[in-house]
Formats: structure tokens, C-alpha cells, sequence
């Protein structure tokens, strides 16, 4: 017993500073957001309790509703662009020249800064003299659109750097477990008859299934937090035509100086993000799994 015992003292020492930090650096914040939310502060002077007004204005804010719908559709964006990440993940898993290469390429973005990838794309996106314009120019367009200037395109090309960025993180999930599955099974598919498309969407996808759910899971509640490179690059603009809920959330906080407002969205956010995330892995559950003799 005195063993036991002393082995679970070890174990509690050893967890006790990863739990010490999850407490400081994530409970405490969380609680803090919350309390702040229900009080009337500027984030110098006193402050003063006005209960659920700050989430009774959220609720009657269009401004913060057009920020939602726009956090709503690049988790939509990101959702689908998963498509993509998956059918060139299973290429480049095959028998192909040059899938180092085509792999170590990918792997780009995820070695930048946002900062350096929103001023990259910067230059790509300027009116006069970006790639995107200049290349426009030089195929007939004698007047190519100014990108982040322009209310109803700035949000859409926000998305293409948004979903770059990240392309190799899932890739590289992907890619690895692709390549996980055993090659026994591959070989016994080929020996069978089956033609590569077979063998991609009736035994790679199902024995991957339960690592493209939580790709779902992580590039949907992902995308309702995203702030850094959007802010880098417009801003918010122009005239919130690409705010998201986090932006918003910055600027009434450290720009209108309205902490509790600003806490009451960061609040509202963070429970968005834990009733997506339930509702996802609701959709997803599955109470059959795949077994293989």
C-alpha cells in the first residue's frame, strides 16, 4: 500500500507543473474573461458591476453579427478546403517521382510567421504592382481589382493566405496517417483487382476516418478563433467588411477601451467554440468501428 501511495505522489509531482500552468496561463484567464464581462471598465479605472448588459448590447450588436458571419464562413472554407488537403495527401502518400520534394514544398508555410506570411501576400495583393494585379494585366484584364480595398472581395481573398498557411499542417496529418495504414492491405486490394480509386475512397479514407474528424474539429474551432493574420492585413477592413469575431473582440477591448464589453465577447466567443466543438464530435461519433481480420 505504502508503495502505491508513494508512486501516486510521484505521479502527482510530476503532473502538478503541467496542471499549474493549464491553471494559470488557461482556467484562471477563462474565469477572469467571464467576471470581466459583466462590469463596466475601461482597464485602468474602477469598475463597476452592470451584470448581463455587456451580453444584452452583444446580443443587439449587428456590428458583431457581421463579424460572426464572417468567422461562420471561414470555418465553412476551412471545412471544405480539407477536400483538397486530403486528395493531395493521398498523391502524394503513392508511388510518385518527386513526393519529397512536393512534400517538403508544402511544408513551407508552416515554417512563417503570420506576420511574414500577411506582408508576403501583401505584396501579392497590391494594386499596382502586386503578382496577382500584374499577372491580371499581362493575360487582358486592363483593370484588375484592388483586393483588400474592395468590400465584397477582401474577405474571400483573406481566405486564400488563411487556408495556405496551414495547408501543411494538414497535409503532413494526412500524409502520415495515409502512411500508416499497413501496405499488406494495399497489396491484397491490388492482387484483388482494384484500380487506384478503389483503393483511395473504399480502404485508405474508412481507416482514416477518425483522423479526418478531428481535422474537422481542429480547422472549424480554429477558424472562429483567428485573428493574427487577418489583423496584419486589413485590419478589419475596410469598413469591418473582414472583421471576425476576434478582431472585434481586440478592438473594443484595446482600441475602444471598453474591457468588459470586449470580455463579454471574448466570453460569448469562447462558448461558440465549446458548442461547436460538441456538436462536432456529435456528428461525428460513430458507434461502429472498422475491423479487419
Amino acid at each position: 500500500m505504502d508503495k502505491v501511495m508513494s508512486n501516486r505522489l510521484v505521479a502527482a509531482l510530476y503532473v502538478l507543473p503541467a496542471l499549474l500552468l493549464l491553471l494559470v496561463l488557461v482556467y484562471i484567464p477563462i474565469v477572469l474573461t467571464g467576471y470581466y464581462g459583466l462590469m463596466q471598465w475601461d482597464g485602468i479605472g474602477a469598475m463597476t458591476f452592470i451584470g448581463l448588459d455587456n451580453y444584452a448590447r452583444l446580443l443587439q450588436d449587428s456590428t458583431f453579427w457581421q463579424s460572426a458571419n464572417h468567422t461562420f464562413l471561414l470555418a465553412l472554407f476551412s471545412a471544405l478546403s480539407l477536400i483538397g488537403y486530403l486528395m493531395i495527401a493521398l498523391v502524394l502518400s503513392g508511388k510518385i517521382k518527386g513526393a519529397n520534394f512536393f512534400r517538403k514544398i508544402y511544408l513551407i508555410p508552416m515554417l512563417l510567421s503570420s506576420v511574414a506570411i500577411a506582408q508576403l501576400w501583401l505584396k501579392i495583393y497590391h494594386p499596382s504592382n502586386g503578382v496577382l494585379n500584374s499577372f491580371l494585366e499581362a493575360i487582358g484584364f486592363s483593370n484588375p481589382p484592388a483586393w483588400l480595398a474592395e468590400p465584397s472581395l477582401v474577405l474571400y481573398a483573406l481566405f486564400v493566405p488563411i487556408l495556405w498557411q496551414y495547408a501543411g499542417f494538414y497535409i503532413l496529418i494526412y500524409y502520415a496517417a495515409l502512411k500508416n495504414i499497413p501496405e499488406s492491405l494495399i497489396e491484397a486490394a491490388r492482387i484483388d483487382g482494384a484500380n487506384p480509386w478503389q483503393i483511395a475512397f473504399r480502404i485508405k479514407l474508412p481507416l482514416i476516418t477518425e483522423v479526418i474528424k478531428v481535422t474537422v474539429v481542429l480547422a472549424v474551432v480554429g477558424s472562429l478563433k483567428y485573428f493574427d493574420l487577418i489583423y496584419v492585413m486589413t485590419d478589419g477592413g475596410p469598413n469591418g467588411s473582414s472583421e471576425v469575431m476576434a478582431s472585434y473582440m481586440y478592438r473594443q477591448a484595446f482600441r475602444s477601451f471598453d474591457f468588459g464589453y470586449g470580455s463579454a465577447v471574448g466570453f460569448f466567443l469562447l462558448l461558440i467554440c465549446l458548442v461547436v466543438t460538441w456538436l462536432l464530435r456529435k456528428a461525428t461519433a460513430s458507434k461502429d468501428t472498422i475491423q479487419y481480420s
